[in-house]
């Protein structure tokens, strides 16, 4: 487990501020990638309650009371950020948010399509007093098209962009139909492709100076992701369908029972396939024409399954999994969550960060999962309560003084 080191080298984004009034999953998830690069992060939140994912639990983290604290889910993505409460409803606490928008590199917000416009905190209202602003909008399916108005839940997502559709058993097999997958997948890639558009940005803006909108939308970034699945269809004209483990384009690659669970076997070129019929004592399914080829497989998918899967049912998951990683095919066990983290390779690259909270347990998260050599990721805030750094952030960047930190509190702009 990684503990906080406040010596780690110069980072990558350590001259980037971020004015984060994103909230759920997408948005929050590309600010953290930011902020775990360097760049400073500011929260934005509504002082009654924050960020919905606060109250996302159980389970929860513990309070400073010992009452329940925030719930697990905000500390997924809301690391290295620093909490502002403020209303922008009110108009004081527009005036504020725009104000800190002025010096600020980055605009994250995930509201409707012109949801803010009202307030004077949309692109075209920030942009001109600050023409360098990358202003990043996330919404459920973009600032254009026929749906541009409608909310957009990484449910629904998974399911009108195409995933649920490909996920799950057959129909015509026990528990077959359309399944979610078993984490916000949609947002969370949405997350990654808005983070990686707003790094396109600054780097633009680093050779022309100029600013830009970015629009960016859960339905266009999960549809993008269907990858070869959607090539399938738009190349081959092959209508995906469910298929559970199984794999559209290579074979073997799913799950096999084993005389003590389940491993899988993810077979992803002939020579593999060779290595694996030897390794089980099978030579002649090596030399069968109906298997030589990945297409050939593909064709007999139901012929080798019923082969393979009576050869490894009598091996234990162990003596199977020990045998084909010394043949160099590709196999492993299916993990539980607590499996994952106890396992070896997890340990060895740490990938569980450890963040000091007040006077209550650390926050456990897990770790950035690139490693720049030269300027890695950094951990140094754990993921803030509610408002936490509203009087720092404001009289710090705003000049600020408790006579205007009292009166915004009595208008209600601040929390």
């Amino acid at each position: 487990m990684q503990k906080v080191d406040a010596s780690q080298s110069m980072a990558a984004l350590g001259h980037v501020r971020v004015l984060d009034l994103s909230r759920i999953l997408a948005g929050p998830w590309a600010a953290q990638v930011l902020g775990d690069l360097g760049a400073e992060v500011i929260k934005v939140e509504n002082p009654k309650g924050g960020d919905d994912t606060r109250k996302w639990g159980p389970p929860f983290c513990p309070g400073e009371d010992g009452e329940d604290g925030d719930a697990a889910y905000f500390t997924a993505c809301n690391r290295n950020k620093r909490s502002v409460a403020i209303d922008f409803a009110n108009p004081e606490g527009a005036a504020l948010v725009r104000e800190l928008a002025r010096d600020s590199d980055v605009v994250i917000e995930n509201f409707k399509t012109g949801g803010l416009a009202k307030y004077g905190l949309d692109y075209e209202s920030l942009s001109k007093e600050n023409p360098a602003l990358i202003y990043c909008s996330i919404t459920g399916f973009g600032q254009s098209g026929p749906y541009a108005g409608r909310a957009g839940y990484d449910f629904l997502i998974q399911g009108m962009a195409g995933l649920m559709s490909i996920t799950g058993a057959p129909d015509d097999q026990p528990g077959g139909g359309p399944m979610k997958v078993g984490v916000a997948v949609s947002d969370l890639f949405t997350g990654m492709y808005a983070a990686v558009s707003i790094l396109a940005a600054l780097n633009h803006r680093a050779v022309t100076g100029e600013g830009q909108h970015i629009d960016c939308a859960l339905f266009d970034s999960q549809v993008a992701m269907l990858a070869n699945q959607a090539a399938n269809w738009l190349v081959g004209g092959v209508r995906p369908s469910r298929l559970g483990n199984n794999h559209p384009n290579v074979v073997p690659y799913r799950t096999y029972p084993v005389s003590d669970g389940h491993i899988i076997v993810a077979v992803g070129n002939d020579g593999q396939f060779d290595r694996l019929c030897r390794a089980l004592g099978a030579d002649d399914l090596a030399d069968d024409t109906r298997f030589r080829t990945c297409a050939d497989r593909v064709h007999n998918r139901d012929a080798i399954d019923a082969v393979l899967g009576e050869l490894l049912f009598g091996y234990t998951r162990e003596e199977i999994i020990l045998l084909l990683n010394a043949q160099g095919v590709p196999c492993g066990p299916i993990n539980e969550v607590p499996d994952v983290f106890g396992d070896p390779n997890a340990l060895a690259r740490k990938l569980v960060v450890s963040l000091p909270k007040d006077n209550r347990p650390d926050i456990k998260t897990v770790a950035f999962p690139v490693r720049l050599s030269k300027t890695p990721a950094s951990y140094s805030l754990a993921p803030p309560d509610l408002g936490a750094d509203t009087d720092a952030v404001l009289s710090g960047l705003l000049g600020c003084d408790e006579d205007r930190l009292a009166s915004l509190r009595r208008s209600g702009a601040v929390g």
